[in-house]
């Protein structure tokens, strides 16, 4: 089954350790190569990164999409620098 790239705006999205992230806002796309390159997401966990600050999560980390979306892997924290 094929998603749409505008179905994943508005999708909340884990981590592998089944932390709420935060929710999909924007959705950056490779139009060249017609490959979507990530996932951003505006208003991310503090406890998960530093701020809450928005932070674009690699579409090669994606395990899965569904009603959400689930990481294979995020760090444990992030840091702003």
């Amino acid at each position: 089954m094929m998603t749409e790239v505008t179905e994943l705006i508005g999708l909340e999205i884990y981590t592998d350790k089944g932390y709420l992230l935060g929710t999909i806002k924007d959705v950056l796309l490779d139009v060249n190569d017609q490959i979507i390159y990530g996932l951003y997401v505006e208003k991310s966990n503090p406890l998960l990164v530093e701020d809450g600050v928005p932070v674009v999560v690699p579409y090669r980390w994606v395990k899965a999409v569904g009603d959400v979306i689930l990481l294979k892997k995020f760090p444990s924290y992030v840091n702003v620098t």
